[in-house]
């Protein structure tokens, strides 16, 4: 079963709550999204880090109910 963009939002923002999150259905089938997450708590914090943050936030989920997720991870301007 594929997976909503408001719930992928809602894990993401469950973990990081101050992101400002925008998620992108790439194929128009929920299984392959593209996500730019953005947070202050990011600060000082490697990219794989900021990545690896994100994945986790998603318990799992990825390769399973959620096939592909493009990310992004931003500080705010």
């Amino acid at each position: 079963m594929p997976m909503p963009a408001d719930e992928i939002e809602a894990l993401i923002r469950a973990a990081i709550p101050d992101a400002r999150i925008e998620i992108t259905d790439l194929a128009g089938d929920q299984n392959h999204y593209a996500a730019r997450v953005v947070s202050e708590s990011f600060r000082g914090v490697s990219r794989l880090e900021r990545t690896r943050r994100v994945y986790d936030s998603l318990g799992g989920r990825m390769g399973g109910v959620l096939h592909a997720l493009q990310l992004t991870t931003a500080l705010p301007d």
